[in-house]
């Protein structure tokens, strides 16, 4: 185990279509995860993922078991090459799922199931259309925050993922978020704009999936976490199963705190990050929450390959 690694999951918009094919085509034990998956969903994740339609691969319940699969099946690439263990995890949202499976606190099979169900409850919550979310860039959080305050008029909208300094994402009814970036643009927002979601995150109208969620939730025999885990609701190391339980479900209506999640690993004395998913997405932000922290990942076999030697 290396003390100044950690390993950060990516959450939704991670997903496109033929990720990991690179690596299917080189290493069986990531086809075989897929397959694992499969088995578990009723459905064949990997010509999905490979093929399309890529609208059905966006639909949440849908992208949620994607993205996971595709973390833990490189994940496990990286175990089997006998790389370094990290000391700590982490994951943006979904990717809280892939770091728990990672960490040893939830059976991979369950987690796929279980974020299917996530997505589903998170769609059924709020009509297609009624909810709305955006990308707020170059407007400090506080003004983001008063933005949303003035733009709610009754209805809501907050500001949901705190993702990078000067990178705010906001969610709530499609009417006040689009208020809301107005006032933002007004308050000097480099720029606002409407991400192409169907799904209302981490807001107040996701508390009623939260409390159909809870049940499944406390059907599963979690155990406590292996590796040390920053969650998002708390951006702190969860001490207990009954708050990592309680974390995950206020997680659905409540913002993610990712720059202080990044700040608390590197006060931990994390010095590298590895994006263990599909894409770099995550891999953009934590350099700017964190200067002079080094960032890694794994998404095509040429990264890992790079990652592994970097880290060796």
């Amino acid at each position: 185990m290396s003390a100044s690694l950690a390993f950060v999951f990516p959450g939704q918009g991670s997903q496109s279509l033929t990720m990991l094919a690179e690596h299917g085509a080189q290493y069986p034990i990531i086809v075989s995860s897929f397959a694992e998956a499969s088995d578990a969903l009723g459905y064949d994740l990997w010509a999905l993922v490979q093929n399309g339609p890529e609208e059905r691969l966006n639909q949440t319940d849908k992208t949620q078991p994607a993205i996971l699969t595709a973390s833990i099946a490189l994940w496990r690439l990286w175990l089997a090459e006998g790389s370094a263990r990290p000391a700590f995890v982490a994951g943006h949202s979904l990717g809280e799922y892939s770091a728990l499976v990672a960490a040893g606190s939830l059976a991979f099979g369950e987690a796929v199931k279980l974020v299917a169900l996530r997505g589903q409850l998170m769609q059924q919550a709020v009509p297609a259309g009624q909810g709305a979310m955006a990308a707020i860039l170059g407007l400090d959080d506080a003004d983001v925050l008063a933005a949303c305050t003035e733009a709610a008029q009754g209805e809501v909208v907050s500001a949901v993922n705190f993702n990078a300094p000067g990178q705010v994402v906001i969610a709530g009814g499609a009417a006040a978020v689009a208020r809301a970036v107005d006032a933002c643009k007004a308050r000097g927002a480099k720029r606002a704009m409407p991400l192409p979601v169907s799904v209302p995150s981490h807001c107040e109208l996701m508390r009623p999936a939260a409390q159909r969620f809870a049940e499944s939730v406390a059907s599963i025999a979690w155990q406590a976490p292996q590796i040390p885990l920053v969650q998002n609701v708390s951006a702190a190391l969860v001490a207990d199963l009954d708050n990592l339980k309680s974390n995950l479900l206020a997680q659905l209506y409540s913002p993610v705190r990712w720059v202080e999640s990044i700040v608390c690993l590197a006060g931990q004395g994390v010095t590298d990050l590895v994006e263990c998913g599909p894409g770099r997405v995550l891999s953009g932000l934590n350099k700017r929450c964190v200067k002079g922290i080094n960032t890694h990942n794994l998404d095509t076999p040429d990264a890992f390959a790079a990652t592994c030697a970097a880290l060796a």
